[in-house]
């Protein structure tokens, strides 16, 4: 039986590689059917009065699964990112984003194979600020002992279901006492849950500087909000940056999965948008209907795709901001092209 996924373009460049993802699943064989929601600058244009119209949500709801391409958000006129929005609407209190060398992507550094887990929901990412008086003004980082513990134990079921052997936190508990103190205290008591796996802690700047020193000595790092969107961009930049690593978000009857590099509406429309990144979350998104489904079509669709990009980025088929020559469409039919062979 197919499952029904909504496809959300966005705009800039998310229409060309939200299309070439599309293509690549369907040419897999991955029961997937496509319903199509808009948001973004696209949906201002198509006159709506929000960047995410309720009608979206509400697809996303009704199915439980979306795609979603890079979207804008206009500056001025008081409109709240899409991205925020989905995760406070729908609440997807999980982001992960896995990050590994590519074989055919040179890097300054080579094994990389990391998972960011971040806590999607509160922390100075609640958006409480206030003017005190005039030049000063406050932000309020939020925390909750329930938040703090289900993205703990998410993040150790993510680690045991995937077969992978350590979480380390980063935190800065040693200035933030409560808030920070709150979190890795969570952490600490899932952990006697999992005595498969190992636990660490990290005070953060110690952290990010062994990451790039040495990423290989991290498997998962479990951060909260603000912490994990810093993270997640400085962990992509050792594999190649943006363009080559995906990104999903996790609620408990919902999952979006989206390309999380920008909208780039200088060359949208020239066939120079790379859309691997959102072909690699369209993986994540088959291996999540494999996992949580228990559709095998759907994983080993998800392995054919991937075997088969791998296969393209070490044979030189790439597009121009990995070095290579080849437009969007040219990338999509190299990628199609070796799933058959």
């Amino acid at each position: 039986m197919p499952h029904t996924c909504v496809l959300i373009p966005g705009d800039g460049i998310g229409p060309e590689v939200t299309s070439a993802a599309r293509a690549v699943i369907e040419a897999s064989g991955a029961p997937v059917e496509w319903v199509e929601g808009i948001a973004g600058a696209s949906a201002l244009e198509q006159g709506h009065a929000d960047v995410l119209p309720e009608a979206t949500v509400e697809l996303v709801r009704t199915h439980g699964l979306a795609l979603k391409g890079p979207c804008t958000t206009p500056v001025g006129g008081g409109y709240s990112s899409v991205n925020v929005a989905l995760r406070k609407t729908l609440d997807l209190y999980g982001a992960v984003r896995p990050v590994r060398s590519l074989d055919g992507v040179p890097t300054r550094f080579e094994g990389v194979d990391v998972v960011v887990v971040r806590e999607n929901t509160e922390g100075l990412y609640a958006g409480i600020e206030n003017e005190i008086t005039k030049g000063v003004v406050t932000s309020l980082k939020v925390a909750t002992e329930v938040a703090c513990e289900r993205i703990a134990r998410f993040a150790f079921e993510f680690a045991r279901d995937r077969g992978r052997s350590k979480v380390t936190v980063f935190h800065k508990a040693n200035i933030m006492k409560l808030s920070d103190g709150m979190f890795i205290r969570s952490a600490q008591a899932v952990r006697p849950e999992f005595p498969e796996i190992e636990y660490d802690e990290r005070i953060i700047d110690a952290g990010c500087m062994r990451l790039v020193q040495d990423p290989t000595d991290f498997d998962i790092i479990l951060c909260e909000n603000l912490y994990g969107d810093v993270i997640s961009d400085l962990a992509a930049g050792l594999v190649g940056g943006l363009g080559v690593t995906p990104g999903a978000n996790y609620g408990a009857r919902n999952a979006v999965f989206e390309a999380v590099h920008g909208s780039a509406p200088d060359i949208a429309g020239a066939g120079l948008a790379n859309p691997l990144a959102i072909l690699m979350s369209g993986v994540m998104m088959l291996n999540h209907l494999h996992r949580h489904h228990g559709d095998e079509t759907c994983g080993a669709a998800a392995t054919r795709i991937r075997d088969a990009y791998d296969r393209a980025l070490v044979e030189g088929q790439t597009t121009r901001d990995l070095g290579g020559s080849l437009s969007t469409a040219e990338f999509t039919d190299a990628v199609i092209a070796r799933m058959g062979t």
